[in-house]
């Protein structure tokens, strides 16, 4: 099912009303999870005073995600913005098969959110705060997808982030995808016997997969994007932001985007 909470909704007083910014995210029995999720809507509501702000917690074991989106979409215009790193199945499919079934000319779905310069940021910064040195080896550990599209998004993150950090930097995958996360820290202690192994969480928020990164076998691991109750990073703002200016020129100029 998908569960509407209110961020903060504030009226445009423009000629033509903003679109509401709905984000939408996978439902998650963690309340860390569901505290950091709605920091970061809160945050954007907060960036942008004149736009309605609403969040749909999706349950991942919901069969009929499409009709369980269409609901959740209250406004007549609307942008849903997908809170997921990568273009999985209920993105692809789920969600936009949901704005199916919504009527009305002005609903778009943004794109996700990553790969993006300003997650490689995030990432980097929760690394450095959690220690990596010189000589240290780094793993990517990403939650996984049955999706090709969403697994070959996660190793262009792994390009950039080791782009970024000037060392290699090893993908792990936590489900469904390979390397498995475990096998990849075992890879990269084969490898690089003596160093340390440094793992950058690439999810959005505390869970069950975040749980499974803190028993994989790492000697540090840095937090994932957002921690309950510390500030949530600018960049992240800024991404959810400009995905939803993104959908909303689209559906301005053509009516309904996909």
């Amino acid at each position: 099912m998908v569960e509407a909470e209110s961020a903060k909704a504030i009226d445009s007083d423009g000629d033509t009303p903003p679109l509401t910014l709905l984000a939408v995210t996978h439902g998650s029995p963690s309340p860390d999870n569901r505290a950091a999720i709605i920091g970061l809507v809160d945050a954007v509501a907060s960036a942008r005073g004149d736009l309605d702000v609403g969040i749909g917690f999706v349950d991942a074991q919901h069969t009929d995600v499409a009709s369980a989106v269409a609901r959740s979409v209250h406004a007549p215009d609307a942008v849903i913005v997908p809170l997921v790193l990568s273009a999985g199945y209920h993105v692809r499919t789920g969600l936009a098969a949901g704005l199916d079934q919504v009527e009305s000319s002005e609903v778009a779905m943004a794109a996700t959110l990553g790969p993006d310069s300003r997650l490689i940021d995030v990432l980097a910064a929760r690394l450095e705060a959690a220690g990596l040195r010189q000589g240290d080896s780094a793993v990517l550990a990403a939650a996984g997808s049955n999706d090709p599209k969403a697994v070959r998004e996660c190793f262009e993150t792994g390009r950039l982030l080791a782009a970024r950090l000037g060392r290699p930097v090893t993908v792990g995958f936590i489900a469904a995808a390979m390397p498995r996360l475990h096998d990849a820290i075992e890879m990269v202690r084969e490898v690089h016997a003596g160093s340390r192994v440094v793992v950058s969480t690439y999810l959005l928020a505390p869970g069950h997969f975040n749980d499974a990164v803190a028993t994989a076998g790492a000697d540090v691991v840095a937090p994932p994007l957002i921690v309950p109750g510390e500030p949530v990073a600018s960049e992240l703002v800024d991404l959810v932001l400009d995905r939803y200016d993104d959908a909303t020129v689209l559906v301005r100029e053509s009516g309904k985007a996909r």
